[in-house]
């Protein structure tokens, strides 16, 4: 039996592309559930100028492959009113303030606030900072801010923008949306890390050899060029996504599962991640860009729409971390990512050890992997070692594995439902804090320094492959491979 969760939600940019295709869908899954009633609404806000009743039907379109009763959704969007107003005039904020208290008054919701930036990033501060000077923020109950990624462009950026923040709302009201975090298979990692003793016990360097994990695309940059090329792989996908999922691998264990003691056992490994310096860059990171590949609809980077002729952007790149942790030394966390790979895969390859005992057979034990499929479609697969079927005492190894049904997909909450929830109840565990995002700032802004002075090898890889051979002699050189193939 679910709880009525009593909040008011007010959408930045409520007209939206992610508005309309996640978020509107997100709260009625919520309202659907019952966890959204009789005491919610939501206040949608743009430039464009629309009245309630259009701002409703837009709702109602976003809303319709979702839609199994038409009175339900005639009811739930009855709870959803409209002002247009521009972010950046502190005048207008008054408009925003009376649909909110409106709303508030009418649907019987005493405080409990939520302010959703759907917005450029460059909006955040401004429109925090309206916030509290215009006397939008609730006088009881809480006031909470979700923000969409990127949190800045380098660590200098991301801390003006905390700053800007934090003149508004204290940090524990902040709630930095990373969706790969609101993914089922990255939650996962907890269960299956805290939740089975045979690999809460070996999770660390007595028994684990590396750890990979690996984030391909098919797709090149498509017609993203204007960001993409100013931002590359590294900033894309490394410095946001990856380094979430690496800090639920490296965290130390929490003394509760409880957003507080999550994020602290994360920061102690955030806390110890060494920051390369030029050379250590050069030795530990790999950059690249795609080339022509097999098929004619494999056109080099440099040759791709809106792609500057004398681009160094990396579109492929692949790193060691290392943690000066006890439970981590001299344990390699491998990280790659990049567009035109073979194959579109987000997951994490756990290398343990080989066993040492002796057989005394030709085959010996090989290394065992657990492999987290996170996309497309999510898995567990455990490669173990046992005996293979021949008169001789040789070993194989054998695979065991799970792969979540249909059913289950179907029940599963997306990403976006399941952090506007978790955000309703206040639950941090899942959102990046800023510990967290100032670190992996710090660690990619030192690679970043070293690529836009150009002091590192550009390699180039071949389109529909697994990037350029210097990927693989990265993990060579500790006497490792790539799990993924691709």
């Amino acid at each position: 039996m679910v709880s009525e969760i009593k909040t008011l939600v007010t959408f930045f940019g409520g007209t939206g592309d992610l508005a309309k295709r996640k978020l509107y869908p997100s709260v009625f899954n919520l309202y659907k559930k019952g966890y959204l009633q009789k005491h919610f609404a939501i206040v949608g806000t743009a430039r464009q100028a629309l009245n309630d009743d259009e701002f409703k039907q837009l709702v109602r379109d976003s809303i319709k492959d979702f839609t199994d009763d038409q009175a339900q959704a005639e009811a739930f969007i009855e709870h959803f009113s409209y002002r247009a107003h521009d972010v950046t005039d502190a005048a207008s904020y008054a408009v925003l303030k009376e649909a909110i208290e409106e709303a508030a008054d009418k649907f019987d919701i005493d405080g409990n606030r939520i302010f959703y930036m759907s917005v450029a990033p460059r909006f955040f501060g401004t429109i925090a900072k309206y916030l509290k000077s215009e006397g939008l923020l609730a006088g009881t109950g809480y006031n909470r801010l979700m923000i969409e990624k990127p949190f800045g462009t380098s660590y200098d950026t991301a801390a003006e923008l905390q700053n800007d923040l934090e003149n508004a709302f204290d940090d524990n009201q902040l709630f930095r949306i990373d969706h790969y975090l609101g993914k089922e298979m990255v939650q996962n990692i907890a269960a299956l890390r805290f939740g089975n003793p045979i690999f809460d016990a070996a999770w660390n360097k007595d028994y684990i050899k590396n750890v990979q994990v690996t984030l391909s695309e098919v797709l090149g940059v498509e017609e993203r060029a204007g960001y993409y090329d100013t931002a590359g792989a590294l900033l894309d996908m490394i410095q946001n996504h990856t380094m979430q999922i690496v800090g639920w691998l490296a965290m130390e264990k929490p003394e509760s599962f409880t957003d507080k003691d999550i994020r602290a056992a994360k920061n102690a490994a955030f806390n110890a991640l060494k920051i390369y310096d030029e050379a250590e860059v050069n030795k530990y990171f790999v950059r690249a860009q795609y080339g022509a590949g097999d098929s004619a609809d494999f056109k080099p980077y440099l040759e791709e729409l809106d792609v500057p002729a004398d681009s160094k952007n990396n579109t492929f790149i692949a790193g060691e971390l290392q943690f000066d942790l006890p439970r981590w030394e001299g344990v390699p966390f491998y990280v790659r990512s990049g567009k035109r790979l073979a194959a579109k895969q987000t997951r994490v390859d756990i290398v343990f050890k080989a066993g040492t005992f002796n057989f005394g057979s030709e085959q010996e034990a090989q290394e065992a992997v657990l492999s987290i499929i996170i996309d497309p479609k999510g898995a567990i697969e455990l490669k173990l070692n046992a005996k293979s079927v021949e008169d001789a005492f040789n070993t194989r190894t054998i695979d065991l594995g799970w792969t979540v049904s249909d059913e289950d997909k179907k029940n599963t909450p997306e990403p976006y439902e399941r952090m506007i929830h978790d955000t309703m109840n206040g639950d941090g565990s899942n959102f990046a804090d800023w510990n967290g995002v100032s670190i992996a700032w710090k660690f990619v802004d030192a690679i970043s320094a070293v690529y836009t002075a150009d002091k590192a090898p550009l390699e180039t890889y071949k389109s529909g492959s697994m990037g350029p051979e210097a990927s693989d002699k990265l993990l060579a050189a500790n006497g490792d491979t790539w799990v993924f193939k691709g």
